[in-house]
């Protein structure tokens, strides 16, 4: 399977699917750059591999004031870089119907982890990228929760869906650059990202495999594909994207209209 990366950067690749799809990457013939926060697993992710092909940053994307000082010395340090992964994210289990047990400190936690930290790193990146000879892909973890809710993470589902409809605006700004803008749509995967699910037994054992989600995942990716949609996700993706996708050409020719007649 011909795999179109050389060097993939892996934000969030210490456990999960961030880590499966680095160890994928590298089974396909491409080197990884993984950034996480604990070093001890960024030390076994380079140990595995061997330095020829894998390397290690530890780097929390919380400190989103950090993160344009993060992209220059990374990129400094690894030229070479031609897909960017953005895979960082965290999921709290949220009762409205009892207000008094919401924490809005781990609301704002959340959507700042999965919305405003990937919105700065685009924003760092994207100098990086743009200024590249050849092609470059800026990849997202998304989610299937982006389409249809699910009512007990509901900020995550909202930080989901705001992420996704910035990464159609961003697909559409950047429709004439040499970058390819690829968002990935999971399902319930067995992962760590479901720790945090009070009253629940053994939360990782929920959804598919994590091999099997990358397996199809690399699958989408070796065809070239934008969106790749896996499991779940792919009825969910079906049902919403179609008309979306119909309804924002009308949104953008209306606006085209509008600006000529101004």
């Amino acid at each position: 399977m011909t795999f179109p990366y050389a060097k993939v950067l892996v934000l969030g690749a210490t456990s999960g699917i961030g880590r499966a799809l680095a160890d994928s990457f590298i089974a396909h013939g491409s080197k990884v750059v993984a950034v996480g926060r604990r070093q001890s697993l960024l030390d076994d992710f380079v140990s595995q591999h061997g330095q020829d092909k894998a390397f290690a940053h530890s780097f929390d994307v919380s400190r989103v004031a950090d993160i344009p000082s993060f992209a220059k010395s990374i990129t400094a340090d690894h030229p070479d870089i031609d897909c960017v992964l953005l895979n960082a994210g965290i999921q709290r289990v949220l009762d409205f119907s009892k207000p008094e047990t919401v924490d809005i400190d781990l609301v704002q936690e959340e959507i700042s982890v999965n919305y405003v930290s990937i919105v700065a790193l685009t924003k760092a990146f994207l100098p990086f990228l743009l200024a590249k000879d050849g092609p470059s892909t800026l990849m997202y973890t998304s989610s299937g929760l982006a389409f249809v809710p699910l009512a007990r993470v509901p900020n995550y589902c909202a930080s989901k869906a705001a992420m996704h409809h910035f990464i159609l605006c961003l697909r559409q700004q950047l429709s004439e650059s040499p970058i390819k803008i690829v968002e990935l749509f999971p399902p319930l995967v067995q992962s760590e990202l479901h720790d945090d699910q009070p009253g629940v037994e053994n939360p990782r054992s929920w959804g598919m495999p994590v091999d099997l989600y990358v397996k199809k995942t690399i699958e989408g990716l070796a065809e070239g594909k934008e969106d790749v949609p896996v499991g779940t996700s792919v009825s969910s993706y079906d049902a919403v994207e179609g008309a979306r996708a119909v309804a924002q050409q009308a949104l953008v020719d209306a606006v085209k209209a509008q600006t000529r007649q101004s």
